[in-house]
């Protein structure tokens, strides 16, 4: 199958998310809040991890086949940002548009990337993610190459800010009921035909969880004061792995961020966020 540069400019086909509470608190569970983090996961001055804001969006990444052919099993989930507009209520009826930005010529595949507005029942759009897929094996057609190479390069220096996260055993268990059901993430069969011992957990949980400690640490526990964060794919966390995040200060509203397991992988690269100051 070949990638084709008509594709670029494309709509998505629009989705509606409608959630409750029990939506919120779920993804917080799945990204690792407990009773630590009451506010995330009880009722009373409930607040929305700003990072939910992945799950209206993410059909958009799966609704690529609609206007590209590709097989879904050489996809990989290389880049995630997502910008915030306006704070998550706690429940409500969300909608999704999305477009094919750009397609990248990487050689031994395609970089897809796809940009999806998500709008409450207003029409004031709460947030705006881009994804970047890679599709392994679609290179080679001839396009532009792209951006390359590293950015937000954290550096020579140690971190003002590290926070230690443990995953649970069973968390891609809990975070694959916010609706990615891939069973990479859950199947150990299909996970040793992608070249895992076992299941591994998703990116976006992993993002998540970095998202809670920039929160912690750097917007005074206030979710609303996260502006937005990028983040390159780049290693394994496996369930049960301690997620380890690094924060550099550049200024009083942006960060260079790293994640780190506890074997000293990096997972999380070429990562930023800006906050509220």
């Amino acid at each position: 199958m070949a990638v084709s540069l008509d594709a670029v400019g494309k709509k998505l086909p629009t989705t509606t998310f409608e959630y409750t509470e029990r939506d919120v608190m779920l993804y917080a569970l799945g990204v690792g809040a407990g009773s630590d983090e009451l506010q995330y996961v009880y009722e009373p001055g409930l607040k929305v991890i700003p990072t939910f804001g992945v799950v209206p969006a993410f059909p958009a990444l799966l609704g690529m086949g609609s206007v590209i052919q590709f097989n879904p099993v050489m996809v990989l989930h290389g880049e995630q940002r997502i910008e915030l507009r306006k704070p998550f209520p706690t429940k409500g009826k969300l909608t999704t548009s999305g477009t094919i930005k750009a397609i990248y010529d990487k050689g031994s595949g395609a970089l897809v990337i796809v940009e999806a507005e998500t709008a409450d029942e207003n029409g004031d759009v709460l947030c705006v993610n881009t994804f970047g897929a890679f599709i392994r094996g679609e290179g080679g057609f001839g396009g532009e190459r792209g951006p390359s190479g590293a950015r937000n390069v954290p550096p020579e220096r140690a971190p003002d800010e590290v926070v230690e996260m443990e995953t649970l055993p069973k968390q891609a268990l809990i975070y694959r009921l916010s609706g990615d059901r891939n069973p990479l993430h859950v199947d150990p069969n299909v996970a040793k035909m992608a070249g895992y011992d076992r299941p591994i957990l998703h990116g976006l949980c992993t993002f998540g969880h970095a998202a809670r400690a920039i929160i912690q640490r750097c917007c005074g526990g206030d979710p609303d004061r996260l502006r937005d964060f990028e983040v390159r794919f780049s290693g394994v966390v496996f369930p049960g792995d301690r997620i380890v995040t690094e924060m550099w200060r550049e200024s009083d509203t942006r960060l260079i961020v790293q994640a780190k397991t506890q074997r000293g992988d990096v997972v999380l690269s070429n990562a930023a966020a800006t906050v509220a100051a």
